[in-house]
């Protein structure tokens, strides 16, 4: 199986593929538009953050990556209506956060201009 990426590491190269040799099904997919090589980096590095907060806490857990950096990682947890007004998310009181929402939420909230297209 190969999936082919919009480019390289940079808009000025080539197409970069991602190719997977193992037994059964297929690993990864495209769920919206079309990822670069970076982006491919972004979720496999972020995938095995997650993992490893989820195993050292016992909770869902999210990450936000650029450039193969972590802007931003945090576990499940409250949001305050403050938080919420600060990052322009709907008040806790009008939205019913799940878990992995509120996680998600904390961390993209880290670095809002570095997690912009996460």
């Amino acid at each position: 199986m190969k999936l082919e990426l919009k480019y390289g590491c940079n808009p000025n190269q080539p197409h970069a593929t991602v190719g997977y040799t193992g037994e059964g099904e297929n690993p990864l997919a495209v769920a919206n538009g079309s990822p670069s090589y970076i982006n491919a980096l972004d979720a496999l590095r972020a995938w095995e953050l997650v993992r490893d907060l989820k195993h050292a806490t016992g909770k869902p857990a999210a990450a936000s990556f650029k450039h193969v950096s972590p802007a931003g990682a945090a576990v499940a947890g409250e949001l305050s209506a403050e938080f919420c007004k600060a990052h322009f998310y709907p008040a806790p009181e009008a939205h019913d956060y799940s878990p992995i929402a509120s996680a998600y939420a904390r961390a993209r909230s880290s670095d809002r201009v570095a997690s912009f297209g996460d």
